[in-house]
C-alpha cells in the first residue's frame, strides 16, 4: 500500500481509504463482519477509514468505533454531517447549534476523544457558510476535530468556502469528497482542478459506479432493485453506462486485468486524487479491491478509457448526488 499525503496538512493516508457505509445495515453486513473486514483493511496497510453519521443512522460509526478499540491511533478517522439524524428539523444541516450536538454524538459512538477530519457531508444552502465555518473552527481550536472537509461540492462553493474562511478567520476546507468514477466524469471539468489549485486533498467516492464497474450481475444487485433510476436499461443515460461498460470490459481483458482493478486504478491516476474510498460489504469484496492496490495504467490505456468515455463526462444525468436548488425547487426560477 503506498501513502499520500492529504492536501496540506502533513497526514499521510493510504490510497485507498475503507468506506464504512455498507458495513453497517445499510450494507446488509454483520457487527462482528464489519469489524473483521476493518481489521483486515489495516493489516493490509490502509490507515484511512471515512464514515458518516447518518449511514444506519450511527450504526456504521458504532461498527467503526468497536474495530478501533486498540488501534485508534493507526487510523486517520472521517466522518461526516449534515443529514437529518431525526425527524426534529434542527437535526440536520450545517448550523452551529447541529454541528456542536453532531460531533459530540459521533465522538460517542467511534469511542474516541477527537476525528481525524470531519466532513460536511453536503452543502447547506439554508445556513451561512461563515456560520457553518466558525462553529467548525471552535472544534479544531478545541481539539475535537483536527481537520475539516467538504464532501460533494460542486467548484464555486468550494471557492466561496475558502473565500469565507480567508475573509472571516476561520479554519478553511483541507479537503474535497466528490464522486468520481471512469463512469462519473464531471468532477475533471471543474471540481478537481479547483481542489488542485486551493491545495485541498481528494477522497473520492464511488469508484465502481454503483456496482456498475464491480464485474457483477446488475441484475441479482440490491442496490439496483432500490436505485432503479440508475439502473433502469430503458432510460438513455443507464443504456449509455451499460455500452460503455461493455466496452471497458474487453479494455481491462486485453490489459489483464479485472475490471474493478481497471476502475479504481483510473480514479488513482488523477494527480489531484489523494486517496480512493472502497465501499466492500464483504471481506471477499474487500480482499479483491486490495488485489489492485498496485495496478497502475499507462498513457495507452488512460487513451483507451478516453475513448469509451470522454473526460469531465457524466454518462447518466440523474447519478448526480447534488443538484444545486437553483434548479430542484421551481419557485427560485418563476416570478
Amino acid at each position: 500500500m503506498r501513502y499520500r499525503t492529504l492536501g496540506g496538512t502533513g497526514i499521510s493516508v493510504s490510497e485507498f481509504a475503507l468506506g464504512a457505509m455498507m458495513l453497517s445495515p445499510m450494507g446488509g453486513t454483520d457487527a462482528d463482519e464489519g469489524v473483521r473486514t476493518v481489521h483486515r483493511a489495516l493489516d493490509a496497510g490502509i490507515n484511512f477509514v471515512d464514515t458518516a453519521d447518518m449511514y444506519a443512522v450511527g450504526e456504521s460509526e458504532k461498527i467503526v468505533g468497536r474495530a478501533l478499540q486498540g488501534r485508534r491511533d493507526e487510523v486517520v478517522l472521517a466522518t461526516k454531517f449534515f443529514h437529518p439524524m431525526g425527524d426534529d428539523p434542527n437535526r440536520r444541516g450545517g448550523s452551529r447549534r447541529w454541528i456542536v450536538r453532531a460531533v459530540e454524538e459521533s465522538l460517542r459512538r467511534l469511542g474516541t476523544d477527537r476525528i481525524d477530519l470531519y466532513q460536511m457531508h453536503r452543502p447547506d444552502p439554508a445556513t451561512d457558510l461563515d456560520e457553518t465555518l466558525g462553529a467548525l473552527s471552535d472544534l479544531v481550536r478545541a481539539g475535537k476535530v483536527l481537520a475539516v472537509g467538504s464532501s460533494t461540492f460542486p467548484a464555486e462553493q468550494i471557492v466561496e468556502a475558502q473565500w469565507v474562511a480567508e475573509r472571516r478567520g476561520h479554519v478553511r476546507f483541507r479537503t474535497e469528497q466528490p464522486p468520481y468514477s471512469i463512469l462519473n466524469r464531471g468532477v475533471e471539468a471543474a471540481v478537481l482542478p479547483t481542489a488542485q489549485r486551493y491545495g485541498m486533498g481528494v477522497l473520492t467516492w464511488g469508484p465502481l459506479g454503483a456496482g456498475w464497474l464491480s464485474g457483477r450481475d446488475l441484475s441479482v444487485s440490491s442496490r439496483a432493485s432500490l436505485e432503479t433510476q440508475k439502473f433502469d436499461l430503458s432510460l438513455p443515460g443507464n443504456a449509455r453506462k451499460a455500452a460503455a461498460v461493455a466496452e471497458l470490459k474487453q479494455v481491462a481483458a486485453e490489459a489483464g486485468m479485472t475490471l474493478p482493478h481497471l476502475a479504481t486504478a483510473f480514479v488513482r491516476a488523477h494527480p489531484g486524487v489523494t486517496s480512493v474510498i472502497i465501499g466492500p460489504r464483504t471481506l471477499d469484496q474487500l480482499n479483491g479491491l486490495l488485489a489492485g492496490a498496485e495496478v497502475t495504467l499507462g498513457a495507452d490505456l488512460l487513451d483507451r478509457i478516453d475513448a469509451v468515455v470522454p473526460p469531465g463526462t457524466d454518462l447518466n444525468p440523474a447519478d448526480n448526488y447534488y443538484v444545486a436548488p437553483a434548479l430542484a425547487d421551481a419557485s427560485l426560477r418563476r416570478r
